[in-house]
């Protein structure tokens, strides 16, 4: 069990309803109904701060069936909370797909609404077109944030904007997060924002100016400030390893895995659709058809997970932080789930020593069905592997 202050060998998690009500080390007192996870990790349930989309499903075009495909497939893959990530469009579709997933809020099915944009930079729009894109307006962000109706979770803009300082101020009163990426700004310009209270930074290195030792950039700013998150998106195409272990190395609790998956997420290689563009997916990798960009990823968080201990050698207390501890935090819902711990939501993920998803459980209750890669029974004896992957994790 990973649990904050480090992982459990021999670990045992007694419920209570939806709750978890106590964990340890060692014997247990057998209860009524156990279930024996011999040779398994078990986690806490992963947050998703950055998601458009997946198994088909299209949280700003796919319409509540939509929304709630993409929201089942990536709970399969231990994504138990999620925001509804919404792409830069014209204001009437978004503040459609607003109110199309304000009830999903209301019901707990999304965690709240991400809205990436249109207040970005055009010179590192990425996947945004660049038409749907604008300096900030305070009349049309306060537009959005009513017609959300409390949903909104994050907000992304571009701090070297005219207006942007206003706007972050405006989406902290509002109660959310705003978060800054899609940018050319400065060091300088990426600071302020912060100061003014940004929190957050969208997909770290990606789409924002680059780093460079004279001029850090926004990258820099992000990392620079310890009151900043920065998301990053493992999936070995978005960032290089060498980088995503930079990031780690900001100290506990400045890392958010994030997917940034689209609705191909699940589909396999071939040409899907990303709003009213058409994207192209080969190996695995999302690109604008006929381009080089990216148009976000077919990543899971599963996935983002597995890569960061077995491939980029992070150690599992802080990838478990960085895909659940963390992101609970930005949203304010640290006091809620997060984290194996006595009074959280019971909100677990169980990995096999490959680290792929054996079972998921959403408050307390176990989800029906089976995840693509489940390939052992769940109470199969594999403590030597899972001993073996822990001592190979915790040398690095």
């Amino acid at each position: 069990m990973v649990t904050p202050s480090g992982v459990l060998d021999h670990g045992w998690i007694t419920l209570r309803g939806s709750a978890i009500a106590a964990l340890g080390e060692g014997s247990a007192q057998r209860e009524e109904a156990v279930v024996q996870l011999d040779g398994a990790w078990v986690l806490p349930g992963f947050i998703d701060l950055h998601v458009h989309g997946g198994g088909g499903g299209d949280f700003a075009t796919g319409g509540r069936e939509g929304a709630q495909a993409a929201v089942a497939f990536h709970r399969a893959h231990g994504t138990t909370r999620m925001l509804a990530s919404l792409l830069s469009a014209e204001l009437v579709d978004t503040t459609a797909a607003l109110r199309t997933l304000a009830p999903l809020v209301a019901s707990g099915e999304l965690a709240g609404v991400h809205l990436e944009g249109p207040f970005l930079s055009p010179t590192y729009c990425g996947a945004h077109e660049p038409r749907h894109l604008r300096p900030p307006d305070l009349e049309q962000l306060d537009a959005l944030l009513l017609a959300a109706a409390g949903a909104p979770a994050i907000v992304t803009l571009a701090p070297e904007l005219p207006g942007a300082l206003a706007a972050v101020r405006r989406v902290v009163e509002s109660g959310a997060v705003a978060a800054i990426g899609h940018s050319d700004a400065t060091y300088d310009q990426a600071a302020a924002a912060i100061d003014a209270g940004a929190r957050l930074a969208t997909h770290l290195f990606n789409a924002m100016r680059p780093f460079r030792h004279r001029e850090p950039g926004i990258a820099g700013a992000a990392m620079d400030r310890h009151e900043v998150v920065c998301e990053v998106i493992n999936d070995g195409a978005h960032v290089h390893d060498a980088a995503v272990r930079l990031a780690f190395g900001l100290g506990a609790g400045r890392v958010a895995l994030v997917s940034d998956a689209i609705a191909a997420a699940g589909a396999g290689d071939g040409r899907h659709r990303l709003g009213d563009q058409t994207v192209e997916v080969r190996a695995g990798v999302a690109t604008l058809e006929g381009t080089a960009v990216l148009a976000g990823s077919t990543l899971t968080m599963d996935r983002a997970v597995r890569r960061a201990v077995l491939e980029v050698g992070i150690a599992p207390r802080l990838v478990a932080a960085a895909a659940a501890t963390t992101p609970a935090r930005v949203l304010g819902l640290e006091d809620l789930t997060g984290a194996l711990a006595p009074g959280l939501a019971a909100d677990l993920v169980v990995l096999d020593p490959t680290w792929h998803v054996l079972r998921v459980m959403v408050g307390g209750e176990w989800l029906e069905g089976s995840p693509p890669h489940q390939n052992r029974r769940i109470n199969e004896p594999l403590c030597d592997t899972v001993a073996q992957a822990a001592e190979a994790a915790d040398n690095h």
